[in-house]
């Protein structure tokens, strides 16, 4: 997501996942599993990043804290990722690696944010060797580009139902992913360079745990899935993945004037070049590094004087780059995107997690007063037929009705409109995760949540170690969610055990799968997100 204006909080208003997840769960009542029983000597797999000695248990084994590319450290900050060749070393595979630098606090058992973060952690299901051959899911976290790490999702429950082998990466954020200062090699791209760098080593080592390099899925939420979906339009990632699977987060969407946060322009999740470089020089001058010496000069910094800026490179993945020649929604319009297989998706209320938060920073931002202002601001010489369709007393509130403006315009819409494309040259599956009972992940208390951005996140992961799901329906629609993709993942047909029928959308799609509180079924998709309006 694009930064904050100055006068907001980014930790109130930029929904802070996974930050305060100790307390939530607390709160909620949820259940920690008990930790199994551990036995690292029987977890020693040798790989191109030496033998790892990792941990087994009677579920399975993970490895973590693996590096897949040299530390962007000294002169090597804002270069391109090295790969590790390092086959005889020992590496200690029993705790995470260090999350990337950022603002927000990361929770899970890892050492303090460090620029020497690139690494990633495999988990396994318990019977897997390297005659098993099981498929590979490569997971790309979320964050708006600026936070996050892989180790905040522990892919046991996935490894285990799925039958995968599960891979979660960490990479750059921030102004050390997205600086893109003129005549700097990858400049904008680093971040990505850092997946697709993951996606080499994988296909390099997944054989050594029991997976399959030729079967290899990723799959991300938020700035995860803008980052698989930019990555299906990259000339580099060819051959390095076979399928895709885009949680909230997809090339389409685009956000008004405002839609985001009051008084953040129009945008994308993506930037152009010249974007990019106005947004990195300018935050050099602000750091004191300017002239033809500045990328020396922000070398030199240490790294919490850079994450003064650092939510600055929020939505600053950068096309017309070596990694991305073109924007990657022209080249879904195209058609000429990697002829693989792609579920996508998101969350029936996705922005109430943005105006929620928002609301907790200024408790005035949105009210009936101003409802048509916003409308008018955002959707301009349209904006008269929006709130003829979105009248104030269809709602409960003005916050609940401009979260549903923003969310069918800026998400739900955008996501079938890219469905709809994709389907005409791959098979593509588009799904809805609409359980209004959902665990508040973000912490936001100013309005109902529903199934907000993030909150279908604890149905295939446990968020920094914690089972977050209290009831029976919630276990049941995660079960029906990791069957989902992880069938997708073995075969590239999504199928749920004890579920509906999974069809495939094509290009005038309006019905998908939905997650619903009560039911798992196909639901009008189109008219409840009134997408003959939006398209």
């Amino acid at each position: 997501m694009r930064p904050t204006p100055a006068n907001l909080s980014p930790t109130t208003t930029r929904a802070p996942v996974l930050a305060l997840l100790v307390t939530l769960c607390v709160m909620a009542g949820c259940s920690t599993t008990p930790e199994p029983e551990v036995d690292p000597s029987s977890a020693t797999v040798a790989t191109t990043s030496g033998h790892l000695h990792g941990s087994a248990t009677d579920t399975g084994r993970t490895f973590l804290g693996v590096p897949y590319a040299a530390p962007p450290t000294g002169e090597h900050r804002w270069t391109l990722p090295r790969a590790v060749a390092t086959p005889d070393a020992d590496v200690d595979a029993s705790r995470a690696g260090s999350p990337c630098p950022q603002n927000l606090p990361v929770p899970g058992d890892h050492p303090a944010p460090s620029e020497d973060c690139l690494t990633l952690n495999v988990t396994t299901p318990r019977q897997s060797d390297a005659d098993t051959h099981l498929p590979v899911m490569v997971w790309w976290h979320g964050g708006g580009y600026t936070s996050g790490a892989g180790s905040s999702y522990d892919a046991q429950r996935l490894a285990d139902r799925g039958n995968v082998i599960v891979v979660t990466v960490n990479y750059r954020l921030g102004v050390f992913g997205y600086l893109g200062m003129p005549g700097m090699t990858g400049g904008g791209d680093f971040g990505l360079a850092d997946q697709i760098e993951s996606l080499r080593w994988v296909r390099s080592n997944a054989s050594a745990f029991g997976g399959d390099p030729d079967n290899v899925t990723v799959f991300g939420e938020s700035a995860g899935a803008m980052s698989a979906c930019a990555a299906l339009t990259s000339p580099a990632t060819k051959g390095l993945f076979d399928k895709a699977v885009m949680a909230s987060g997809n090339c389409m969407l685009r956000w008004p004037d405002g839609a985001l946060y009051p008084g953040v322009p129009a945008h994308t999740p993506y930037t152009s070049r010249a974007d990019n470089q106005a947004t990195s020089v300018a935050a050099a001058q602000r750091l004191g590094c300017g002239g033809d010496d500045a990328v020396t000069c922000l070398r030199r910094l240490p790294a919490d004087q850079l994450l003064r800026e650092n939510d600055e490179f929020s939505d600053n993945l950068t096309f017309g780059t070596d990694l991305l020649p073109d924007d990657p929604a022209q080249v879904i319009r195209r058609g000429d995107q990697h002829r693989i297989p792609v579920i996508t998706g998101g969350n029936h209320d996705e922005q109430r997690s943005f105006v929620g938060g928002l609301l907790m920073a200024r408790p005035d931002a949105v009210t009936p007063q101003n409802y048509p202002d916003l409308i008018r601001t955002a959707f301009g010489p349209r904006a008269s037929e929006v709130l003829s369709r979105y009248p104030l007393s269809r709602f409960p509130s003005a916050p609940i009705a401009w979260s549903t403006v923003t969310t069918d315009a800026v998400w739900s819409c955008p996501t079938l409109e890219g469905a709809r494309l994709m389907s005409t040259h791959v098979p593509t599956y588009i799904y809805e995760f609409a359980d209004d009972t959902a665990p508040n992940v973000n912490q936001i208390t100013t309005i109902p949540q529903g199934a907000a951005h993030a909150t279908d996140t604890p149905y295939y992961f446990d968020l920094g170690g914690m089972d977050l799901l209290i009831t029976p329906r919630q276990r049941q629609i995660a079960d029906q969610m990791i069957d989902y993709w992880s069938s997708f993942a073995h075969d590239g047909t999504p199928r749920i055990d004890g579920g509906p029928d999974v069809t495939p959308a094509d290009d005038d799609t309006t019905r998908v799968l939905q997650f619903g509180t009560s039911e798992t079924h196909e639901a009008d998709y189109a008219a409840d997100h009134h997408c003959g309006f939006w398209l």
